[in-house]
């Protein structure tokens, strides 16, 4: 069966990455919840996509920079909430019955890996207990390489894009510099769909995650293909498809 989860916390039903997001998202009995974390100067742990406030708050510049005061008067867009910090939606995700995790961790604006960043979010996870059922995420092969060895019992998982895998010398030699390096290889929808055959000729469809899928036409052929991992913005529409093909079969 494929596993449906919640991209940034299902941002087709509820601002990105937002408190509201993950409490609500718990309900539609997603099979993992991912999210986005970044390092601030202070040693903050946030939870934001990008590495600068301008898409997704009424603030500006980079995320690194934001003191803990200014935090709390920034708000996210469509919502009268603050960038929430590591800790606090590990209270609402990181409840026992709760799914599994994965923690993506980012890069600056700059695009570089945050010193420390591994560690502390390790230290995070393993403080509450969560390690167990928490992927920690990159496309970032050095960050990969620095979770190995610092959080070597936390699973991992890489994202990869054509514009990424082209760095990496195409698909195929990607795929051989990480097969050994992460459990779960999450591959943007347009480059599978370019490179099934060669993909699927490589790894067995259980170690495979398809990023990000939104419509339901797109959505029912992930899932009759039979992929392990599927990742959506409307992470509720999924879930019905999947209900659907099962009743049916």
């Amino acid at each position: 069966m494929t596993l449906i989860t919640g991209h940034r916390g299902a941002r087709n039903l509820w601002p990105e990455n937002s408190m509201q997001g993950f409490r609500s998202v718990l309900g539609l009995g997603i099979d993992a919840v991912e999210f986005d974390v970044h390092l601030t100067d202070a040693g903050e742990l946030l939870v934001i996509h990008d590495a600068t406030l301008d898409r997704t708050t009424d603030g500006e510049g980079p995320v690194k920079r934001l003191s803990p005061e200014a935090r709390h008067r920034i708000k996210l867009k469509q919502s009268d909430e603050a960038i929430p910090t590591l800790a606090e939606v590990l209270e609402i995700v990181g409840a026992a019955d709760g799914p599994p995790l994965h923690v993506e961790l980012k890069s600056d604006e700059a695009g570089k890996p945050y010193p420390g960043i591994v560690e502390k979010v390790a230290g995070e996870l393993a403080a509450r207990g969560l390690s167990a059922r928490s992927y920690l995420t990159s496309f970032d092969m050095s960050v990969l390489k620095d979770c190995r060895r610092i959080a070597p019992g936390l699973p991992r998982l890489v994202s990869v894009n054509s514009a990424w895998a082209q760095r990496w010398g195409g698909v195929a030699s990607f795929i051989s510099q990480v097969d050994d390096l992460v459990d779960v290889i999450a591959i943007h929808h347009e480059l599978m769909e370019a490179e099934w055959v060669l993909v699927t000729d490589r790894l067995p469809l259980e170690r495979l995650c398809v990023w990000t899928v939104n419509d339901e036409e797109s959505i029912v052929k992930w899932l009759q293909r039979g992929v392990g991992h599927l990742t959506s913005d409307s992470p509720d529409l999924a879930l019905n498809l999947r209900a659907r093909l099962a009743s049916a079969a």
